[in-house]
């Protein structure tokens, strides 16, 4: 994928220097199926500069939480297909999934110690499955 699609300088970063993958329609069940993933929804970080923010944090959170999940970067072109499958109507958001089922997601910029309290929340849940109806309007 070329990472110029991607809309700004800290979210190219997230997959040239720290080796998140970019996933599309056509990849994104090959990475969610895979074990605990987080996907991020960045939007347009020139209309949601929150973006940039939880692009740069994104890393450090996935240290953090060391191993626990793998997360990726929600192709530009592929957002608007994938959000109504995993619900997403607030940029950015972070959907967690577990094997392909949704665990939650956390939306906007928080405090470190909410992003850590609502990880750790998220992570012990069971997961659900993600609706059929939304898998079918995508």
């Amino acid at each position: 994928m070329d990472v110029s699609t991607l809309r700004s300088l800290p979210l190219q970063r997230l997959v040239e220097h720290h080796g998140f993958p970019c996933v599309t329609q056509e990849t994104v069940d090959a990475f969610a199926n895979n074990g605990t993933v987080v996907l991020f929804f960045a939007g347009d970080p020139a209309r949601y500069p929150e973006a940039n923010d939880v692009a740069v944090i994104l890393p450090e959170l996935a240290a953090m939480f060391s191993g626990r999940f793998r997360a990726a970067v929600v192709a530009a072109g592929a957002e608007k297909s994938l959000q109504v499958r995993y619900g997403v109507t607030v940029w950015p958001t972070l959907v967690f999934l577990r094997q392909g089922a949704n665990l939650g997601s956390i939306s906007r910029m928080r405090d470190w110690s909410e992003y850590l309290r609502e990880i750790a929340l998220l992570l012990e849940r069971e997961s659900t499955p993600i609706s059929p109806a939304a898998e079918v309007m995508t």
